[in-house]
C-alpha cells in the first residue's frame, strides 16, 4: 500500500515539472517574438497589434523573411503595396527604333473655297479660325452681276417654259439651272428662285465638306474676282505624322508598313499609323528620308503640330518577355520575384537578352507559365534588403 501511494506521488510530481517546463518555454519563447509592419520594418513591438504609421497589422518577423529570401504578404499587403502578377509566356520580342516626329495636317483631306464668280463680298458666317464648319451650312454671302444675269436668263426659260410647254424650251431651261450650278448654286436655291419667280442680287453658298477653318482669305465688302481664294477648310478625321529617316534606319520600314505612334499629351495611348509615303531621294545637303504615315482621328482629339514619336519595331523572335520594371538589377546581376504555390514571393536570378523601352527577354531562369511579379518588384526588393540587411541576394545562383 505505501509503495503503491509513493509511485503515485512521484508521477503527479513529474506531471508538474513538465507542465512548468512547457509554461516557462512558451513565456520565453513569447518574449522572445518580435513584430513588425512589412512596409515600416523600423517598427518593431513585442506584441501584434497596428502599424501606428500606416496602421497595417504587424507580422512576426521571424514568418515574414525566410532564410531563402522568400517574403510572405496578407492580401491587405499585396492590394496597399499593388503587387500584380502574369503567368510567363512565349510572345514576340524585337527590337524598336524611336523616331522623332510631328503631326501635320492631311493634305488630302484640305479643301480650298474659291469664289465661283466676281463680286462683293456682302457677309462672312465664319469669321475666326479654328471654327468648324458643318456641310451644307452657311459660309458666305456675295453680291454679283454675272449671276443675276444668270438668274434672269434661268427665270426667262422658266416662264417660257411654264407657258408654251415645248421641248425646246424645256432645254433652255436646262442649261440655264446647269450654268447656275457651275457658278455655285444648288439646284435647292434654283427652285427656290422658281418659286419667288424673282432674282436675288445677294447669294447665299453654302460650306460644300464639313470641318476646321484653318484660314480666312476674304473681309466683309472686299470684291474678289472668280477663282479668289475665301477660306481653307481641314477635315481633321485623318492626320499625317511625319518623321526623319537617316540611312542606316531606312531598311526597317516600307510604305503599307503599320507603325505604333505615341503622341504628346496621349502616352498611355498610343495609336497605329500606316506609312503612305517614303521620301524617294535624301533632303539636300544632309542623309535624310522623310517618312509619312496617316493616322486614324475619328474624336479629332489630335491636333497638328503636336509633337510625336514613330516607333519601328525590328527583329523580332519568341520569347519569354517581362515588363522593364519586373526586372531587378544589383551588383550580383538581375533577378525576377515570383509567386510560389504556398504564397510566398521568392527571388530568383536570371540572364536577360533584347530589352526595349517596353519589355526586356528573359534567356535564363525563367519556364513558361510561372507567376513573375510586374508590379511592386522594387517594393519586394527593398523590404528584403531592409529585413536581411546587407546584399539580400549574396549567394543566389542562375
Amino acid at each position: 500500500m505505501k509503495t503503491s501511494t509513493y509511485g503515485l506521488l512521484l508521477f503527479i510530481a513529474l506531471v508538474f515539472a513538465m507542465c512548468r517546463k512547457k509554461d516557462e518555454h512558451a513565456q520565453h519563447k513569447e518574449r522572445t517574438t518580435r513584430y513588425t509592419c512589412p512596409m515600416h520594418p523600423q517598427i518593431v513591438q513585442d506584441k501584434p497589434g497596428p502599424c501606428p504609421i500606416c496602421g497595417m497589422d504587424l507580422v512576426k518577423m521571424n514568418a515574414s523573411t525566410g532564410a531563402n529570401g522568400s517574403i510572405m504578404l496578407s492580401e491587405s499587403q499585396i492590394k496597399l503595396a499593388n503587387i500584380t502578377t502574369m503567368l510567363t509566356r512565349f510572345e514576340s520580342m524585337g527590337e524598336k527604333t524611336i523616331l522623332t516626329g510631328r503631326l501635320m495636317v492631311n493634305e488630302e483631306q484640305t479643301e480650298v473655297i474659291s469664289s465661283r464668280v466676281q463680286g462683293r463680298i456682302e457677309k462672312l458666317y465664319f469669321k475666326e479660325v479654328g471654327q468648324r464648319v458643318v456641310r451644307g451650312e452657311k459660309l458666305y454671302e456675295i453680291y454679283s452681276e454675272p449671276l443675276l444675269i444668270l438668274q434672269q436668263e434661268y427665270l426667262l426659260a422658266f416662264r417660257q417654259f411654264e407657258e408654251l410647254k415645248e421641248k425646246r424650251y424645256e432645254s433652255f431651261l436646262k442649261a440655264s439651272e446647269k450654268k447656275l450650278g457651275l457658278f455655285g448654286m444648288t439646284k435647292e436655291q434654283a427652285g427656290e428662285l422658281a418659286k419667288r419667280k424673282k432674282a436675288d442680287s445677294r447669294i447665299t453658298f453654302l460650306a460644300p465638306v464639313s470641318g476646321i477653318i484653318t484660314r480666312t482669305d476674304a473681309t466683309e465688302g472686299q470684291y474678289v474676282s472668280e477663282g479668289g481664294s475665301l477660306y481653307r477648310i481641314e477635315k481633321l478625321d485623318q492626320v499625317w505624322v511625319e518623321a526623319e529617316l537617316y540611312q542606316g534606319e531606312s531598311s526597317l520600314v516600307k510604305t503599307g508598313d503599320v507603325v505604333r505612334v505615341q503622341i504628346s499629351g496621349f502616352e498611355n495611348m498610343p495609336v497605329e499609323g500606316k506609312v503612305t509615303f517614303l521620301s524617294p531621294e535624301y533632303r539636300q545637303g544632309s542623309q535624310i528620308i522623310l517618312l509619312r504615315a496617316v493616322i486614324a482621328n475619328p474624336d479629332r482629339e489630335f491636333l497638328p503640330g503636336a509633337q510625336a514619336n514613330v516607333i519601328l519595331s525590328h527583329s523580332e523572335k519568341k520569347a519569354i518577355a517581362l515588363p522593364v520594371d519586373a526586372v531587378i538589377r544589383d551588383a550580383n546581376g538581375s533577378h525576377v520575384w515570383i509567386l510560389q504555390e504556398d504564397g510566398a514571393f521568392r527571388p530568383r536570378m536570371v540572364k536577360t537578352g533584347l530589352e526595349n523601352f517596353e519589355k526586356v527577354e528573359i534567356t535564363e531562369g525563367l519556364e513558361e507559365k510561372e507567376n513573375a511579379v510586374i508590379t511592386g518588384a522594387y517594393l519586394l526588393y527593398s523590404e528584403l534588403v531592409l529585413k536581411k540587411g546587407g546584399d539580400p541576394m549574396a549567394g543566389h545562383h542562375h
